[in-house]
């Protein structure tokens, strides 16, 4: 097992609130080539910063990597302290987006919230990133002038 990863295969502890420190990433065994990594996170749950209402979503993380993956334990307990966390929808999928590109450098990635409709309105927040001075940055500028 990874000397680096200190959540999997230990007894899960919840936090209480926004916590990116419990993110943790892996080498990547095939970085000279590109592929997608697709995480479909449907229990996904935060609380409006007005009201204190929760807000339910499921959160799409697509990314490019390069020489890291996220640890999906670890993605697990860091969305989950999301679930006391006040913030608007569009709020959480960026920091969601810019927490993972600081432990992950991925060549690509986009986060999208889908967002249980409140008030008769869903919300479907949409953010993506393509590392500086690459062919990323296109693909980046394409994928959003698609939404």
């Amino acid at each position: 097992m990874n000397d680096e990863l200190k959540q999997l295969g230990k007894t899960t502890v919840y936090r209480s609130d926004y916590a990116p420190e419990v993110l943790e990433a892996f080498a990547n065994k095939h970085p000279e080539h590109d592929y997608w990594v697709h995480l479909d996170c449907p229990e996904f749950t935060s609380l409006c910063p007005i009201t204190g209402q929760p807000d339910f979503a499921t959160i799409l993380i697509d990314y490019i990597p390069d020489a890291k993956l996220v640890e999906s334990k670890s993605l697990k307990l860091y969305l989950f302290s999301f679930r006391n966390h006040g913030a608007f929808h569009e709020d959480c999928v960026n920091i969601i987006m810019k927490d993972l590109i600081s432990l992950l450098a991925p060549k690509y990635i986009e986060v999208t919230g889908l967002f249980n409709p409140r008030g008769g309105i869903s919300i479907h927040p949409f953010s993506n990133y393509g590392a500086p001075n690459t062919k990323y940055v296109a693909l980046a500028e394409r994928r959003l002038a698609l939404r």
